[in-house]
């Protein structure tokens, strides 16, 4: 089943970050996901929204956002977002109505 990740971010140094993003896509690509979206200023519709970007990430499963994330091509980029920012992130199952 098709899983998400929703990363709420708070980037703190904005010249180690890139050195994050200069990388991610070489790592991303392999798994079969997309960017859905990142976004600097959401349209809040209700609360707060207590972040400097939000990324919306779609994997075919779980089993492989979490091939992903735990690849080493992923853990060579990661320690650079994790000096440079704090992050929310959580990783959502697709919904699969009821069959009638």
């Amino acid at each position: 089943m098709t899983a998400y990740v929703v990363a709420r971010l708070t980037i703190t140094d904005p010249g180690t970050y890139a050195s994050y993003s200069n990388g991610f896509m070489a790592a991303f690509a392999p798994f079969a996901g997309k960017l859905l979206a990142v976004e600097e200023a959401p349209e809040v519709i209700e609360g707060e929204w207590r972040c400097t970007r939000t990324v919306l990430l779609e994997f075919p499963s779980k089993a492989a956002m979490k091939a992903w994330y735990t690849s080493p091509a992923y853990q060579d980029i990661v320690q650079h977002r994790f000096a440079a920012s704090t992050a929310d992130i959580v990783l959502l199952e697709g919904f699969a109505l009821p069959a009638a």
